[in-house]
């Protein structure tokens, strides 16, 4: 089991249990302690939990930093500018998904404006009141589990629509990219969800400013081998473009 598997584990435990030590996690995983400790640290300081004497528990309030009005004010500029990027891949009579990011939002609010007659698919709440107000604009709104904090819906609730209508491209930003682990995102629910999309739609295209790139969440959804296209508001390094170029992924520059 790889270290964010699981970590995710770890986290659905603790969703049930509420509280749990490392020794029974050892026994529950078959994982040594000291890897179990280790995990309950980058998890704490991720702000999923919270370390305690020989164990972990789940942190109940969502933290004020972590909600998605908080999120949506961070690094604003940014994800206007990665938006703005991405319109030019919109075409007339295109199908697009828009995932529920902040950014995704911000794409949102340029194609209210347009006369463009397009079919949205997203589990973003925000998104789909954003576009509901464009007559030339079909939103589709997909079912799910709505968390605490957060205007997305999440779970496989809605993936059964997927398998009755093509998307042609997927917009999705994350809370961190690095090579090894690819996209990743904090909800166990999302990220399920948004692995089921991955696998559907013609074209996967990465909205990511830059403060995620090098940063790494609870679980992946999508490898580089999955990216199509990866739009960020600065230039990346070499190293990273190499790896992109290995992988056949365009990179955009906002």
């Amino acid at each position: 089991m790889f270290a964010a598997e699981r970590r995710n584990v770890i986290l659905e435990i603790l969703k049930d249990k509420k509280r749990i030590t490392v020794k029974e996690l050892s026994q529950m995983l078959n994982v040594s302690e000291a890897t179990l400790r280790s995990d309950l640290s980058q998890m704490e300081k991720k702000g999923l939990l919270t370390r305690t004497h020989g164990g972990a528990v789940l942190d109940s309030p969502i933290k004020a930093e972590n909600t998605f009005s908080a999120r949506e004010k961070k690094n604003k500029e940014s994800k206007i500018a990665i938006a703005k990027k991405a319109m030019s891949l919109i075409h007339d009579k295109n199908c697009i998904f828009l995932d529920a990011s902040t950014t995704a939002l911000e794409i949102a609010r340029l194609l209210k404006e347009e006369n463009i007659r397009l079919t949205v698919l997203t589990n973003g709440i925000s998104t789909a009141i954003e576009l509901r107000d464009n007559p030339a604009i079909t939103v589709i709104l997909l079912g799910g589990m709505l968390r605490n904090g957060s205007m997305a819906l999440e779970g496989p609730f809605g993936t059964s629509i997927l398998n009755q209508i093509h998307v042609d491209i997927l917009f999705t930003s994350a809370r961190g990219f690095t090579v090894e682990e690819g996209l990743t995102d904090f909800s166990v629910y999302e990220v399920e969800l948004k692995k089921v999309i991955v696998n559907k739609v013609e074209k996967v295209v990465a909205i990511v400013d830059h403060t995620k790139i090098g940063d790494n969440s609870i679980a992946s959804f999508a490898s580089v081998e999955d990216i199509d296209l990866f739009i960020s508001d600065e230039d990346i390094n070499q190293d990273l473009k190499e790896v992109f170029e290995k992988n056949h992924v365009q990179f955009m520059k906002s």
